[in-house]
């Protein structure tokens, strides 16, 4: 029997939101949208991630003032208790998705042999 790998990528998305790690990731998401300094300050920490790596994409030297920028938003975003806890929900839904990544190519792992890094 052949397996629609549509269905099942959908029905892995179904998982994935119904997911407690997800669930947890949402809450949080929406808690700092509906605190206007948390929204303001997340807003502020994503565009200088933006920035600096736009700039490595494109070959360009970070420089002192870029990472001394990157470091007071990232101190500031650390005393934010919903940031805080957004980032760590983003984390564990990282460490998800990069299980299920291993999951999904293993059998091209397998053909090809490990990747190397």
């Amino acid at each position: 029997m052949a397996t629609n790998m549509y269905d099942a990528a959908y029905d892995l998305q179904k998982a994935i939101t119904e997911n407690p790690d997800y669930q947890a990731l949402k809450t949080s998401y929406q808690q700092v949208q509906t605190d206007p300094q948390a929204k303001q300050l997340f807003e502020q920490f994503r565009a200088v991630q933006m920035e600096l790596q736009q700039k490595m994409m494109q070959g360009q030297e970070i420089t002192e003032q870029d990472n001394m920028k990157a470091q007071q938003i990232v101190v500031q975003v650390q005393q934010n208790p919903k940031i805080s806890q957004l980032m760590q929900a983003e984390q564990r839904m990282n460490m998800l998705i990069t299980d299920l990544n291993k999951i999904i190519l293993k059998p091209l792992e397998e053909l090809y042999g490990p990747m190397q890094q």
